[in-house]
């Protein structure tokens, strides 16, 4: 889908690969700019990052001319760039957004941070859980006694981080397309965290959330909550709706106890969690499983990827894949009906020469037009 477009990226870790990972799997024509290794001679190892799937690698010494000179004749013929460094690492390399812009006034300078390019943490180091902690969308996280804990990379560096700027980076270079000048993206993960906070903030109105940890429908209900089952294994439950919640009841049997009837009594909340506590230890997941998935009560087990990929609805439609010798989830989502099979991954620094070459020869915009009838 997003064949024709062209990305730089200044490989570091975390979102800014993933971000350029997203979009190679959805056509865009990526070339990876690695590090340099102290000490390495000689061929680059073989391995290479699954991040790195679908893309061109090549490897650079950033701060080398040579290196700098073959970032920016990449750039030329580029739609958009990518880096995740600090604040003022780029323009002291010689490779910000003026230098680039220079090069390519239409480039989409995309910027990958935790803390955003401005502000009074925007040069302090962190890591995931910090950014989210600061956001607010770590809050909700858990119940009242035990800290909450977080999703490890999947709220901040993927929801965050990466798919902002994967849409502001498309967002961009429509606008290029459209005036021919260029943007540089801010995609701060603290930024997109708090505002993937606002389906929550909506509910509560609702008196889905009260402010307070443990006293709201998803961590104190026992209608939405994950139990331990008599195997050890967990299971989800998510039976908001009035309907959805009758029919829980009816599968579960209690259909007719007093107990159960008001659902929104928060009074009973805790007693009657207590009740499902005890009811779904006495069978083991896969007993709930066969009972209760594939129902209207919203139901779903709580699986590792490995067992994630052998569920038969996920392995229907293809949601992992076993490819270069490891499980990887799928290419999302899909385009009319049709799911995309993810890229190779190259060895890093395995398109070196021939880019190089290319560059030297003064084929720069050679690179992409081949790459784009590949």
């Amino acid at each position: 889908m997003l064949s024709g477009i062209r990305i730089v990226e200044i490989c570091g870790i975390g979102p800014g690969p993933f971000c350029a990972m997203h979009l190679a799997d959805l056509g865009a024509d990526v070339i990876a700019v690695e590090r340099t290794v102290p000490g390495e001679t000689g061929a680059p190892p073989a391995e290479g990052s699954v991040l790195n799937r679908g893309k061109r690698s090549v490897v650079a010494d950033l701060k080398t001319a040579e290196g700098r000179e073959m970032v920016l004749r990449l750039v030329e013929g580029a739609d958009a760039l990518i880096e995740g460094m600090r604040p003022g690492v780029m323009e002291r390399l010689g490779l910000g957004p003026e230098e680039c812009h220079r090069r390519n006034p239409r480039l989409v300078y995309g910027r990958m941070t935790g803390w955003g390019q401005s502000g009074p943490m925007a040069q302090a180091a962190g890591h995931d859980n910090n950014y989210i902690s600061l956001s607010g969308a770590l809050y909700y996280n858990g119940g009242p006694v035990e800290p909450p804990s977080s999703a490890i990379t999947v709220v901040g560096d993927i929801g965050g981080g990466a798919l902002y700027l994967a849409v502001g980076l498309l967002s961009g270079i429509l606008r290029a397309r459209a005036t021919g000048k260029g943007t540089v993206v801010d995609a701060a993960i603290v930024d997109g965290s708090a505002h993937m906070l606002q389906l929550l903030l909506a509910t509560q109105k609702k008196g889905f959330v009260t402010g307070r940890r443990g006293d709201n429908i998803h961590d104190s209900s026992h209608f939405y909550a994950t139990y331990r089952c008599a195997d050890g294994q967990c299971i989800t439950l998510g039976a908001i709706e009035p309907q959805f919640y009758a029919l829980l009841l009816q599968k579960l049997g209690v259909a007719d106890d007093p107990r159960f009837a008001r659902q929104w009594d928060r009074k009973r909340w805790p007693e009657l969690h207590r009740h499902f506590t005890e009811l779904f230890a006495s069978r083991t997941r896969a007993e709930w499983s066969a009972l209760l998935e594939n129902t209207d009560v919203c139901f779903g087990p709580v699986l590792s990827p490995e067992e994630a990929a052998r569920h038969p609805h996920n392995a229907a439609r293809g949601v992992y894949v076993e490819s270069d010798g490891q499980l990887q989830a799928a290419p999302a989502p899909r385009f009319d009906g049709q799911a995309r099979k993810p890229g190779a991954i190259p060895r890093r620094g395995q398109h070196t020469g021939e880019i190089t070459a290319m560059l030297d020869n003064g084929e720069a915009a050679r690179i992409w037009r081949e790459a784009s009838h590949a």
